[in-house]
């Protein structure tokens, strides 16, 4: 029986010849990652134990991005913390105000992260990664603190499920499309604990920025992993790269928990309802909900492809008025590129806001925090209850077409409604 990618990651970081399902395994990992919320615990369990030096300063990143610019003294604080450890360890890829973006878009975009490689990151969707094809999981504080001396971390490996998509894409159908469209289909729970490996002929049709929205959403069917098989694509998007990496496939007699196929050819833009992800419905069963703000942005859809197509139906138009719209692009190169194409001249005429790059709102921290009773529609991952501010706001997700179309008319609606 042959191996999965993620199974042939995970034995060229440990000792081992195989390994099985439901195995735990001590492995070296290649990359560390913290943010403003999690990496100041990771520091202090560091010095609760005494070590005075970071297992490899190269191999360590920290990126203060969900709370910042700094929205109060107790975020100005965590931030404080992490460029002092910086500066201390002599960590190179510290990345501040200026310099910075949303985590799990800088990463690849600075080819920090590179096919065949193992990952640990104190957010749930460091995952993201894995549509470069390497194998990219979240952990907690205490496991990053590990990986701060030693360069290792506890695995239990994982069962893979394979995801076949095929068809023709449909206008305005992408990447979150086809997420929404399957956690829709398997439940939150679906692949609890297992890697999702997105495969099939869609998939190769796919840019990078679609890949990295699948991945970034796999957590949210309870998957470990997101994972990609690396191809043309993924080879031009990396090179030239900085260091060697190792490209995997997974062997053809595979051994998968299940394998799924869709015909993608007439699905509709999906949205996803309160108060889960998988709560998806098409656009058009949701012709008249309201709308008090709309946020383009995030770790799932802030790339510069996302904003292209946003401009793209907001040129020449106008926000609702009563309607908040707030893009946010993932990074500053992303930022200026937005600036130097004329899309941010594109949402300010339309009534928009165009911030700094920043998790903000995605987690209810700030630049667009709901009232009670008030209804978003955004292009960010998570719809829990209280995710973007009052426990009595609604959350829908949905891509930047669907989001940008809705801002127009203030109700979630089709981008052919208004392009």
């Amino acid at each position: 029986m042959g191996y999965t990618i993620a199974y042939k990651i995970l034995l060229t970081h440990i000792k081992k010849k195989r390994i099985a399902a439901g195995e735990f395994i001590e492995a070296r990992i290649d990359l560390a990652l913290g943010n403003d919320i999690t990496a100041p615990l990771a520091i202090e369990q560091f010095k609760r134990y005494g070590v005075k030096r970071v297992f490899d300063a190269n191999k360590i990143v920290l990126v203060p991005d969900h709370f910042t610019p700094a929205k109060d003294s107790r975020s100005a604080n965590q931030c404080k913390i992490l460029s002092g450890f910086a500066r201390e360890q002599k960590i190179k890829n510290y990345f501040e105000i200026g310099y910075m973006g949303i985590e799990h878009a800088l990463l690849p975009e600075k080819k920090l992260v590179l096919p065949g490689d193992l990952i640990i990151g104190a957010d749930s969707h460091t995952c993201t990664y894995g549509a470069l094809g390497c194998y990219a999981t979240g952990v907690g504080s205490t496991d990053l603190a590990r990986a701060f001396i030693d360069g290792r971390c506890w695995f239990r490996v994982p069962r893979t499920k394979r995801f076949i998509y095929f068809g023709k894409l449909s206008r305005w159908i992408g990447g979150k499309d086809l997420i929404l469209y399957t956690i829709g289909n398997i439940g939150v729970d679906g692949a609890l604990c297992e890697v999702m490996e997105f495969a099939g002929p869609v998939i190769g049709k796919l840019g990078m920025d679609d890949r990295f929205t699948m991945a970034n959403m796999a957590i949210e069917a309870g998957a470990r992993a997101g994972i990609i098989e690396p191809d043309e694509i993924t080879l031009r998007y990396i090179n030239p790269a900085p260091r060697e990496y190792k490209v995997y496939h997974s062997d053809r007699d595979a051994n998968y928990e299940k394998i799924y196929e869709y015909d993608i050819s007439k699905i509709e833009p999906q949205v996803a309802c309160p108060h889960l992800p998988s709560n998806v419905k098409s656009v058009s069963e949701l012709k008249n909900i309201k709308l008090e703000q709309v946020v383009i942005g995030s770790c799932t859809n802030g790339r510069i492809s996302d904003l292209r197509i946003a401009a793209r139906i907001l040129k020449n138009k106008k926000v609702k008025a009563g309607l908040r719209l707030i893009v946010i692009p993932a990074t500053q190169k992303i930022y200026l590129e937005a600036i130097e194409e004329g899309l941010a001249e594109v949402f300010l005429a339309a009534g928009g806001v165009f911030s700094t790059p920043t998790c903000g709102p995605c987690l209810g921290g700030h630049m667009g925090v709901l009232a009670e009773g008030e209804s978003c529609l955004a292009t960010t991952n998570r719809n829990f209850i209280g995710r973007m501010g009052s426990p009595e706001s609604f959350v829908y997700l949905s891509s930047p077409a669907v989001a940008a179309a809705s801002a127009v008319k203030g109700r979630i609606s089709h981008p052919d409604e208004v392009s």
